[in-house]
């Protein structure tokens, strides 16, 4: 197959000031962290089963529903896209909210899950935060801005990819051997895994921020959303990594992601569609 060229729309520059749109992201993830924690780990919890077979609780309806109230008092004319009330309003403006990132972990008490807000612009992500609040972390960029993280002490640091060229030396995330296996996925996944010096299976937003951290050099995934992905994109983008889909297009709505440290994602692209022994016969 033919790839895209290695220019990415989502580097571009963007005309305008971010600043004021990047501290509201980062005060919609305090009032979120508020809500959502109140919740975490709760005997009680409600959850309810969707209609795809995914489990929504009732933090995921009540932290989306407190950004949105924020959004509405602040942003009236930017459109808002949440994962459990889509979409309201228009324009080229979009903040772009998944309220829970890993509902799965949510509601069974395991700490690694994530809020996502995100800001696009004409489509393209240019505000990010994920806050992990049950374990006290936050990541956010926006273009031009940088990336950055909490420090334990209270500080905080900016973020760098890794600088490692080599497979032989990478470190990867696949997130779940099932995800990779219902998108038609496994040869590619046994010739990555086969190529690295190490996988994982993360999972979630984290790994994402790993890379962007400088400790992972691949992350992948399937079946994804929008709000699953929008958010990440300029945070690892300021972090210096690249964010595409599998196939290398720089696209939020095509169900799949792939993040990395840059210097590797072509190599990371040429293995995952390199012809397989069944393909050549």
């Amino acid at each position: 197959m033919t790839l895209p060229p290695a220019d990415s729309v989502f580097d571009t520059p963007h005309d305008g000031d971010l600043t004021e749109d990047l501290a509201l992201a980062v005060r919609l993830a305090d009032v979120a962290d508020v809500v959502s924690m109140a919740r975490f780990d709760a005997a009680d919890l409600d959850v309810r089963t969707k209609p795809d077979s995914s489990h929504v609780t009732e933090a995921d309806l009540a932290t989306e529903r407190a950004i949105r109230e924020v959004l509405a008092a602040e942003r009236p004319t930017d459109d808002v896209f949440g994962e459990e009330f889509g979409s309201s309003g228009g324009g080229s403006r979009r903040w772009v909210i998944d309220p829970i990132d890993g509902t799965a972990n949510y509601l069974r008490g395991i700490p690694m899950w994530a809020t996502l807000i995100a800001l696009t612009v004409d489509g393209v992500p240019r505000v990010g935060v994920v806050s992990q609040p049950a374990i006290g972390r936050r990541w956010w960029a926006a273009s031009g801005h940088g990336a950055w993280t909490n420090t334990p002490e209270g500080g905080v640091r900016r973020l760098a990819v890794s600088s490692v060229d080599a497979l032989a030396d990478a470190s990867v995330s696949f997130q779940s051997i099932g995800q990779w296996r219902d998108a038609g996925a496994l040869a590619a996944l046994e010739r990555l895994t086969a190529s690295v010096w190490r996988d994982r299976g993360y999972g979630d937003a984290w790994p994402y921020m790993l890379l962007a951290e400088g400790r992972l050099e691949f992350v992948a995934e399937f079946g994804v959303k929008e709000y699953d992905i929008a958010a990440l994109v300029p945070i690892v983008h300021e972090a210096g990594g690249r964010f595409s889909d599998v196939t290398g297009a720089d696209a939020l709505t095509t169900g799949s992601s792939l993040a990395t440290n840059r210097v590797l994602h072509q190599t990371f692209l040429d293995l995952l569609h390199s012809p397989t022994p069944e393909t050549d016969r």
